[in-house]
């Protein structure tokens, strides 16, 4: 169905271009108000070993490109096979409480740290946690 156009929405919108007035590009104010400073990583899967690893070159490489806050997706450990072994330690073998530790216990990594929220890292309901990153020197 093509609808016809009424004289007077062509005159109005002749107007509109000839007054050189300028509509407001709502996707452009919704982009520059969105908190693009933030980030996500999801670690779930990962050994210990690729954990450390991956989150420390990440933070490494936001704290480079100026980005303040981060969320770290670890998972809450519920379904760990880690838990059935006896000779592992259930708070350092499962992502949610072993990465934060190796944050915590990483010098470099702690000098481009403002804030390691461990609240959520106790919280047996969450599986993941944020950091908030200094700026950059």
């Amino acid at each position: 169905m093509i609808k016809k156009i009424s004289k007077k929405d062509q005159k109005d919108w002749k107007n509109f271009l000839d007054s050189g007035e300028t509509i407001e590009n709502k996707d452009i104010t919704i982009i520059e108000n969105k908190n693009i400073d933030c980030r996500s990583i999801d670690l779930h899967g990962l050994t210990l070993e690729n954990a450390n690893e991956i989150i420390s070159n990440f933070i490494s490489e936001c704290y480079l490109n100026n980005i303040n806050n981060i969320k770290v997706i670890t998972g809450k450990g519920s379904r760990s096979k880690n838990k059935e072994d006896p000779y592992l330690s259930i708070d350092l073998s499962i992502l949610k409480y072993s990465v934060p530790d190796y944050i915590k216990n990483n010098f470099e990594l702690m000098k481009k740290i403002k804030k390691l929220d461990l609240d959520s890292v106790n919280d047996i309901n969450k599986g993941s946690f944020d950091i908030v990153l200094k700026k950059k020197l």
